[in-house]
């Protein structure tokens, strides 16, 4: 099946994805700080320069965008390119491979790791309880070391 749209249209729609200070990163950075932890976006000596670092509690939120990282669900995951379907399936899979590299690469370093969907942003009042559930967790625990990959 051809695309819908020209090869002009489709490139300037592909430009405008963004991959930081997205809908998603902005509604959980918003509630995070809200629920009173403080943290550093982006950190580019960290696998993966993850979305959110939270250095006092050696924790790193990974916000994915449900199609780029196959979550599955309705809101994109489950929607696949009908052209230039291999370049799709190879790039796809590539980004979950990676995903996976990071996310070990974050735990040898002693650091936590929670995973934020973007479908779980369509309602920020299930989003906010998700997550006061899942940092709750955290807050519970004491920190896993006061060194860690360092202050930025």
């Amino acid at each position: 099946m051809t695309d819908v749209h020209s090869k002009a249209t489709r490139s300037y729609n592909m430009s405008r994805i963004r991959s930081r200070d997205t809908t998603p990163e902005k509604l959980v950075r918003s509630l995070v700080h809200k629920m009173g932890m403080r943290f550093r976006l982006f950190r580019p000596d960290l696998p993966g320069k993850p979305d959110l670092y939270l250095p006092r509690h050696q924790t790193v939120i990974l916000i994915h965008g449900c199609f780029w990282h196959c979550h599955g669900c309705k809101v994109g995951g489950k929607a696949q390119p009908k052209s230039n379907t291999s370049y799709w399936s190879q790039k796809l899979h590539r980004n979950k491979e990676r995903d996976r590299e990071n996310i070990k690469a974050l735990k040898r370093l002693g650091l936590r790791v929670v995973i934020v969907w973007e479908c779980w942003t369509r309602n920020p009042v299930t989003l906010e309880n998700k997550l006061h559930r899942l940092l709750g967790v955290i807050l519970r625990k004491a920190p896993l070391a006061e060194t860690g990959p360092g202050p930025k």
